[in-house]
């Protein structure tokens, strides 16, 4: 493996599975802060602090149990340059944290790209699971099992009454930050959102956008995770967020069965003017070719377009952000530039 396998293919091998009510649910996600004992957290520590932190942490990946679970490759950030790390933040596999202001900061990655392990980031280490659709409980799995094995090799900042010690006041508890990617077009189109989303977060849960916090809800994509890491167990926490999620899927599949049996016109017309103007645009930004895939993402999961895959749609949610159109360039491209070069991505994998 290398660092080209990572940024030259936009779809991860992850995403092209399937699991449980992947229609609206795109991924699940685990994240675990974890800190190490005898060591300044990561904005605080010096240079040689970091630089052990990365060697200890580093160590693991030839720990005979994680190799069983799969082969890892360790890609310290030094080796990146800035369009190469946008990438991976843009495939979800780094933050923009590391990518930015990280010392030694590194990130280790599984073969299907669906385990990341951030190395020095905000906390000194961030274990990432992701699954394909709603199986929050399949990916606290194994980021548990991933964590069993890193605190057998290390010693973690632990306090009996505080649990895991993180940079962050928010993490500290179980460190766990649970999280599912929703697509939520037809609440959006029905105007029932912002009641949905005002509900959510009266019950301890945060929305935030395609890539976490402080970013926007490109797409009619919405990330739904837990607020409150400390007085709950990790299994209380995912089953409140499992509850929420069920319910939100339910409210969506309502909204798109009134639209299709009352609105099924307007639908259609809207379905087919997006996949039109994909199929031929010559110019496209980045927020309209969001809200053009999720109206043909719709169009495939109520069964009025046939013939595209929601993986290409997946893929292109990728290929069309301005870091992995600058990394297919091999060169920096003004924003009309990427607005070319991302309609005639897209006109390319739609049309095939």
């Amino acid at each position: 493996m290398s660092l080209e396998r990572f940024i030259d293919d936009a779809l991860s091998e992850w995403m092209k599975g399937e699991g449980a009510d992947s229609d609206i649910v795109i991924s699940s996600r685990i994240r675990l802060a974890r800190n190490l004992t005898q060591y300044s957290f990561p904005m605080l520590s010096t240079n040689q602090q970091s630089e052990e932190v990365l060697e200890k942490v580093s160590d693991v990946v030839h720990d005979e149990d994680l190799k069983m679970i799969s082969n890892f490759e360790r890609i310290p950030l030094s080796e990146m340059n800035s369009l190469e790390s946008k990438v991976l933040v843009e495939k979800h596999l780094i933050s923009p944290n590391l990518a930015e202001e990280s010392r030694n900061g590194a990130v280790i990655l599984s073969e299907n790209e669906s385990i990341s392990i951030m190395i020095n980031e905000e906390d000194h280490i961030r274990i990432q699971c992701l699954f394909p659709g709603f199986q929050i409980n399949e990916a606290w799995e194994l980021a548990n099992q991933i964590d069993d094995i890193f605190e057998a090799k290390l010693n973690y900042a632990f306090d009996e009454k505080r649990g895991y010690l993180t940079s962050c006041p928010t993490n500290v508890g179980t460190g766990i930050r649970a999280s599912v990617m929703l697509h939520l077009p037809a609440l959006v189109l029905t105007q029932q959102i912002n009641r949905i989303l005002t509900a959510v977060s009266q019950v301890g849960l945060a929305v935030r956008g395609l890539y976490g916090e402080g970013s926007d809800s490109l797409g009619n994509l919405f990330q739904i995770s837990n607020q409150i890491t400390l007085g709950q167990s990790e299994s209380e926490i995912i089953h409140n967020l499992y509850s929420v999620v069920k319910q939100i899927i339910e409210h969506e599949r309502t909204a798109r069965a009134k639209m299709l049996s009352e609105s099924k016109t307007f639908l259609l017309d809207r379905v087919n003017r997006s996949y039109g103007i994909l199929s031929y645009a010559q110019i496209m930004d980045s927020n309209e070719a969001a809200q053009r895939l999720s109206d043909v993402r719709l169009g495939i999961d109520l069964g009025l377009i046939s013939n595209v895959s929601a993986n290409v749609l997946n893929e292109l949610m990728i290929m069309t952000q301005p870091g992995f159109l600058q990394q297919y360039a091999s060169k920096k491209l003004s924003p009309d530039e990427r607005d070319v070069l991302r309609a005639e991505m897209i006109r390319e994998r739609i049309t095939n």
